[in-house]
């Protein structure tokens, strides 16, 4: 996969690559180009939470945080959810039938001009807003 430009993992991302289900190289493929190109990669710490009530809800409170250890060695950066973040988030869910973890992801790659990873079929009615790279599911 030839990579470049900017992008934005959403949960549905994460999630594929800690358990190893597919689209999980797709995703290693993108860690490592986040690697060689800082500030190219970023994921919401919004998503970072849904992922992490996924894991717990799914695998137990130890794997949630073993996912925190794996979060903090990633090539990702972390974005935190600032007040014009949440109300650009806001304005997205108010006006598409999306999750609002899924909005923050939007609204933070149109912050970036970035590529949505994801394979959330949610993210459909989105995709005239931002790039989507769609993970198998």
């Amino acid at each position: 996969m030839t990579l470049s430009g900017n992008y934005v993992l959403d949960s549905f991302a994460l999630l594929a690559f800690l358990a190893d289900e597919p689209g999980a190289g797709q995703v290693r493929d993108l860690l490592e180009f986040g690697e060689h190109h800082a500030d190219r990669l970023w994921m919401s710490v919004i998503n970072m939470g849904e992922c992490l009530y996924t894991v717990e809800r799914e695998r137990g409170l130890a794997a949630a945080h073993r996912a925190i250890a794996v979060f903090a060695q990633l090539p990702v950066g972390e974005v935190a959810a600032t007040r014009e973040r949440t109300f650009a988030a806001a304005h997205l869910k108010a006006h598409y039938r999306l999750s609002f973890a899924d909005a923050f992801a939007v609204a933070l790659a149109q912050e970036k001009s970035a590529t949505v990873v994801t394979g959330d079929p949610e993210f459909r009615q989105v995709a005239a807003l931002v790039p989507v790279l769609w993970l198998p599911r």
